[in-house]
C-alpha cells in the first residue's frame, strides 16, 4: 500500500457502486462504511433487503418483537462474509424506549425501561458486542439488543443485515483506484428515515449526482 492510500480512511462514509461494478453482491449498492484502517474495511450494504422482515427474524430467534415501528421493516443484506449472523447498526444512544402511542399506561413504559437498563447499567458500553463508529453510530453483533428490542426498548433507530462486506489490506483502495466506487460522508437519514428502494439516489444526491448522469462503462477495471 502507498502511503497515499494509507492515509485515506472512509470510516463512517458510503461506497456508491459505479456502474460498472457488476459484482452481484454489490451492484448498484450502497455501503455504509463501519471501520476503515490500514488493516482493510467493514461495512454494510444498506439498500439490499432480502426477504425477511424484522418481525420474522424476531420469530427465527425465539423472541416477541415488542416494537410496532419495527415490525415491517427489511432485514438487509449487508453483505456477502457471514451471512448467517446478525449485524445492528443502530444510534449510539443508552437504550431509548419509543413512545409506543398515547394509551401507553407510563407505569408499564417505565418498567419496560428500567428492564431495559438494569441489565447494562455495570457495563461500560450499552451491549456486550458493540463497535463504535465515530459519526454517533454503533453495530452490535450480541443478542443483547435483540432482547432490548424485544421488550419494546432499544434504540430508536435501527438496521438490521444479515451478513457484512469485508476488504482486505489495500483491496478497497485498489476498487477506488479503478473507479468501482463512488465516496461521500454518510448521512444517517439516507440509513434511517429513507426508503430501501430510494437509498442509491439520495446517497447520489449528497454528491450532486443523479444515476443517469454515469456511463455504464465508468468503473470497468
Amino acid at each position: 500500500m502507498t502511503a497515499d492510500s494509507a492515509s485515506i480512511n472512509l470510516t463512517h462514509h458510503f461506497l456508491i457502486a459505479m456502474p460498472g461494478l457488476e459484482d452481484e453482491a454489490f451492484a448498484k449498492s450502497v455501503v455504509y462504511v463501519c471501520e476503515h484502517s490500514e488493516r482493510g474495511a467493514l461495512g454494510l450494504v444498506i439498500n439490499k433487503p432480502s426477504d425477511l422482515s424484522m418481525e420474522g427474524l424476531f420469530d427465527k430467534v425465539d423472541l416477541p418483537l415488542h416494537r410496532q415501528d419495527l415490525m415491517n421493516a427489511p432485514v438487509l443484506q449487508g453483505g456477502p462474509v457471514h451471512t448467517e449472523r446478525g449485524f445492528v447498526l443502530h444510534d449510539a444512544m443508552w437504550g431509548e424506549v419509543p413512545a409506543q402511542g398515547a394509551d401507553q399506561d407510563p407505569s408499564h413504559e417505565a418498567a419496560q425501561e428500567a428492564a431495559a437498563l438494569s441489565a447494562v447499567s455495570d457495563k461500560e458500553s450499552v451491549y456486550a458486542s458493540t463497535m463504535t463508529i465515530p459519526g454517533g453510530l454503533e453495530m452490535t453483533t450480541s443478542k443483547d439488543v435483540l432482547e432490548a428490542l424485544s421488550m419494546g426498548a432499544g434504540p430508536k433507530r435501527v438496521l438490521i443485515s444479515l451478513g457484512y462486506s469485508a476488504w482486505g489490506e489495500g483491496q478497497l483502495e485498489s476498487e477506488l483506484a479503478e473507479n468501482s466506487w463512488l465516496t461521500v460522508g454518510a448521512d444517517t437519514a439516507v440509513i434511517f428515515d429513507t426508503p430501501v428502494e430510494q437509498r442509491y439516489e439520495r446517497a447520489m444526491k449528497l454528491l450532486g449526482l443523479e444515476s443517469w448522469m454515469l456511463s455504464s462503462e465508468v468503473g470497468h477495471s
